[in-house]
């Protein structure tokens, strides 16, 4: 163990809105363009906004969140990831207290209780003055165990509208951004587009935080000692078996946690796209959620769909999350027409206009499966615009004591090796070692 000096920050909001990601990206710019190494994080289980943190720092985005990970699972990833970092940026989520139901588990006022880390508050202060003097009283004083360090004014209308607000916030104002059109990025129906789609105006961004925000009493406000524990040695000298792992436009949602506990349980992942490639020499396959519903066509008729239907026929582990479970189902049906797909798992994917399931999922393990043990309890997320139809016989792996799943409280199709569900599993929640274990038998075989 030991304690380096790092400025580590919160970007919390008063509510969904109020241009918490905006600001996020926007310190990221600048931080990067000051030429700092910037570690980004993202509380709760979101996948999008990663991506676009990842597209600005260089450095994978990591996910916070004390439901599905656990305090423990939070401050490990967040200690482990910080390593070789200049400064940590933490975007929350919702509003500061939001959790889960009414409670504080999964808020980002938990996640930043959890790793003692400063917050900054961004208000929109549109439509207000003193008010917004009361709004952030409230706030700090509900729960003085979090540190609000300061706050970033958001959507100032004009210097006179500034001039009231400084008079009655009797608190640390870091920045002021002027009512104007945001920086803003395309959205389609699960939220923005990845980061790897859009052209990030790096240089925008950076100086709308550079204009408006004092960077530098930020930082140094923002400065505490951290202890870091030792790096831990890789499990292994060699790779124990081969992983591969859809990576593409159409599958692109992963905790990146997830895919480092694979790597240190001794996997070497190898990243292949359904749409372009052939399968890769592999004893085991991980295909992630995404957006297989837009490039359904091209999927159908990429080359490596046969040969993954082959595989799981002669066996090999296969585990397949949302999108997964689409792709490795019989057919996926849009409104104009059906698209055949890998026909591994026995069950069709519908897709509706409506949002089918959205929120945390909690469910026991009461099936064998290649992925996750019987008798484990695992937590994650689902969050989809499809239903499934399964065959009668369907086998189910998951009885959900929250969330909705594929069907009567059950998720986690089964068939030969292949498990695939609604549920993105964070794999803090269960061990990796039983998937590990069925790709070395297969790889024995």
């Amino acid at each position: 163990m030991h304690e380096i000096m790092l400025p580590v920050f919160v970007i919390a909001g008063t509510h969904s809105g109020v241009g918490k990601t905006t600001v996020t990206l926007g310190l990221m710019a600048a931080l990067r363009r000051r030429g700092l190494t910037v570690q980004p994080f993202k509380v709760g289980p979101d996948f999008i906004d990663p991506t676009h943190h990842t597209a600005i720092c260089g450095r994978p985005s990591r996910n916070l969140d004390t439901f599905m990970m656990g305090a423990d699972g939070v401050r490990r990833s967040f200690l482990s990831a910080i390593r070789g970092a200049d400064v940590a940026v933490v975007e929350g989520v919702m509003g500061l207290y939001d959790g889960i139901g009414g409670g504080e588990e999964a808020s980002t006022a938990h996640v930043a209780k959890v790793l003692g880390i400063p917050v900054l508050l961004v208000v929109n202060v549109h439509g207000m003055s003193r008010s917004a003097a009361a709004l952030i009283h409230g706030f700090r004083s509900f729960d003085p165990a979090v540190n609000i360090a300061g706050v970033i004014l958001n959507h100032v209308g004009s210097e006179r509208h500034l001039k009231a607000l400084r008079e009655s916030i009797n608190f640390r104002i870091f920045g002021a951004l002027p009512r104007r059109k945001s920086i803003s990025l395309p959205s389609r129906h699960l939220g923005l587009a990845m980061g790897f789609e859009i052209e990030h105006d790096v240089n925008a961004l950076a100086d709308l935080v550079e204009e408006n925000i004092l960077l530098d009493e930020l930082l140094d406000a923002c400065t505490l000692p951290i202890a870091v524990p030792e790096q831990e040695s890789r499990y292994g000298e060699e790779h124990s078996v081969r992983i591969a792992i859809a990576l593409d436009e159409a599958f692109c949602f992963y905790y990146q946690d997830n895919i480092d506990r694979l790597r240190s349980a001794g996997a070497e992942i190898i990243p292949f796209s359904p749409i372009r490639d052939a399968l890769p020499d592999a004893d085991g396959i991980y295909i992630g959620g995404g957006y297989p519903e837009l490039h359904a066509a091209s999927l159908e008729s990429g080359r490596c769909i046969q040969q993954i239907r082959a595989a799981a026929s002669d066996g090999m582990p296969i585990y397949g999350e949302c999108g997964g479970l689409m792709y490795l189902g019989e057919n996926l049906v849009l409104e104009d027409r059906s698209y055949k797909m890998a026909g591994i798992l026995p069950a069709s994917t519908l897709m509706t206009r409506h949002l089918q399931a959205l929120g945390y999922v909690e469910a026991d393990v009461v099936l064998d499966n290649p992925v996750v043990p019987k008798g484990s309890v695992i937590r994650g997320h689902e969050f989809h615009y499809s239903r499934m139809e399964c065959d009668r016989d369907a086998k189910l792996a998951y009885r959900l004591r929250r969330g909705q799943g594929i069907a009567n409280g059950m998720d986690g199709l089964v068939e030969h090796m292949t498990l695939g569900g609604y549920l993105h599993a964070h794999f803090a929640s269960f061990p990796v070692e039983r998937f590990m274990e069925s790709c070395m038998a297969y790889r024995r075989r």
